[in-house]
């Protein structure tokens, strides 16, 4: 019988071999680790008040490993809106393409209650990333600085929810001759939201009270706006 077998002639476990511990493949990679990082700080001292060492300290990473995956602060500073971005987009896509149905459906669908879904899910993304509201607030400090980010990663979103509610407007489903000034209204209004409740600090109960409250706001704004032409908005 050789050494390696147990009483029965099964193999014996092998012994592990020293060294490094095997990888944790659901450990978030370096690269996002950093990005994480660097959004929390922008989003609460801006561009100019964060360095590449901070970032590098509250990944606890050395700065070079920073520079790997980023070469300057400004490549960072636009993966931060990038990966913002991504997030928006992914959460908005469904209800924007929702509303669309609504609009080219035959007759009309709900269009009010898909512009009320569209609503929630903005809001509901926002409550659970405040840091996007935080990361562009700063941005918007310097209207004039960083132009292109809006060109690239917010302007896409509205543009499309914008031409949607012209296309509900031709087709005479609601009455909407400024678009852009109703999205950036809600958007801003939504942001306004997300600040008032982390000024309020931990108290739960009352932010709680006040998402039910923002989002009966907002409903009430679209049932203003878009109630069928002809019908009256209801009062209250």
């Amino acid at each position: 019988m050789s050494n390696s077998e147990g009483p029965e002639g099964a193999a014996a476990p092998r012994t592990r071999r020293r060294g490094r511990p095997p990888a944790d493949r659901s450990a978030p990679s370096t690269r996002d680790r950093v990005l994480a990082e660097a959004t929390t700080l922008f989003a609460r001292h801006g561009a100019d008040g964060v360095s590449m060492r901070d970032i590098a300290a509250r990944v606890g990473i050395d700065v070079s490993s920073v520079h790997h995956h980023f070469p300057s602060k400004a490549s960072l500073y636009d993966a931060c809106f990038a990966r913002v971005f991504e997030l928006e987009q992914a959460t908005l896509t469904p209800p924007v393409r929702a509303f669309l149905a609504a609009v080219r459906s035959e007759p009309a669908g709900d269009v009010v209650g898909a512009a009320h879904d569209l609503v929630d899910a903005f809001v509901d993304f926002l409550d659970e990333h405040p840091q996007t509201t935080f990361l562009w607030l700063r941005r918007w400090l310097d209207p004039t600085l960083h132009l292109s980010l809006d060109e690239a990663y917010s302007l896409p979103i509205y543009g499309e929810i914008e031409r949607a509610l012209l296309e509900a407007a031709t087709r005479g489903l609601v009455v909407e001759p400024t678009p852009h000034i109703t999205v950036r209204s809600l958007v801003w209004a939504a942001h306004g939201h997300v600040t008032a409740l982390s000024a309020r600090g931990g108290d739960a109960v009352t932010a709680d009270r006040e998402r039910r409250e923002f989002r009966a706001y907002a409903h009430r704004f679209v049932d203003r706006f878009y109630a069928p032409p002809g019908a009256g908005a209801a009062d209250g």
